[in-house]
């Protein structure tokens, strides 16, 4: 049965408010950058690949300067796997040596960056592969764990301690969408893997980003998991700080990344559940947001 002329004037009534209701927000981000960590389940779901291009498509389209920083832990333990190295992990990172850290670069610059520039660019925005090597994006220092008995060797692995956003508001001012990968050299040209989270967050600061958006596979942060009834909506810096010893490992690097962003300077950083299709837009557009807000003080 075709729908009656009621119900199309009731469909078209829903979608004019949904874009009335969108139009403070197109207001404010308006030739603001807004930086997103794509991760999580999102990264291996086609369906939801589609919908995040298309999301980032849509907010390049009406004035919004997005730029994408990801990781891809589960591609590269899957191409490890094929070549027969063993992936190891040693308090919460990837054992990166000079054998892996080829494949490192090679899965996350030639195989997701590349397969997500073109998603978007099928979606109808430019795209542009980056990595923190091209124009010297970044520069890392190898991290140190501090283990019970010492030190904790985990090879190849750093944290950016130097941004230069160059290349990427270049990429910018051409209408581009920087869809950036995170390994990176250190003061000997040595390249490191990087967390891709805090990454994202120096990338956020030194962009003079809006927002920082952290896709993850929870609806967002818990104060009191596994209570599924503490879901916080919105935190403080002070009140997040207080709580992050607290916090279970997988989720310590993103809410980190939340935190220095807006120490930073960037006004507000989010934590959003990438399994629901188009959370961005959720999040970005609706009165009622998405996941979990950290606000400066």
């Amino acid at each position: 049965m075709k729908p009656s002329n009621a119900q199309n004037l009731d469909h078209a009534a829903i979608k004019a408010e949904t874009l009335i209701e969108s139009l403070p927000w197109l207001q404010n981000f308006h030739g603001k950058v807004v930086v997103v960590k794509f991760g999580g389940n999102a990264m291996v779901d086609e369906s939801l690949q589609q919908a995040f291009a298309q999301d980032m498509a849509y907010l390049r389209w009406v004035g919004i300067k997005p730029v994408v920083v990801h990781g891809g832990g589960p591609q590269i333990s899957a191409r490890l796997k094929e070549l027969g190295i063993e992936s190891e992990f040693r308090g919460g990172f990837r054992v990166t040596t000079p054998e892996t850290i080829g494949v490192v670069r090679d899965v996350l610059r030639n195989q997701i960056s590349a397969s997500l520039a073109e998603m978007i660019r099928e979606a109808g925005a430019g795209a542009q592969v980056l990595s923190g090597e091209d124009s010297n994006l970044f520069r890392a220092a190898v991290t140190t764990l501090e283990g019970e008995d010492g030190p904790i060797d985990i090879g190849l692995v750093g944290e950016v301690n130097l941004v230069n956003p160059r290349v990427v508001f270049e990429s910018l001012d051409r209408g581009d969408i920087p869809v950036i990968s995170t390994v990176a050299p250190d003061g000997n040209g040595n390249l490191l893997n990087v967390n891709a989270d805090l990454a994202a967050s120096a990338l956020a600061v030194a962009l003079g980003a809006e927002k920082l958006m952290v896709l993850t596979d929870v609806p967002g942060l818990y104060s009191d998991w596994p209570n599924t009834d503490s879901l916080v909506s919105e935190i403080s810096a002070a009140e997040l700080e207080a709580m992050l010893p607290s916090l279970e490992s997988g989720m310590i690097p993103k809410m980190q990344a939340c935190l220095e962003a807006v120490r930073g300077g960037v006004p507000h950083a989010h934590i959003i559940d990438g399994r629901t299709p188009h959370s961005i837009l959720l999040e970005i557009f609706t009165k009622t947001g998405f996941g979990t807000m950290v606000s400066p003080e």
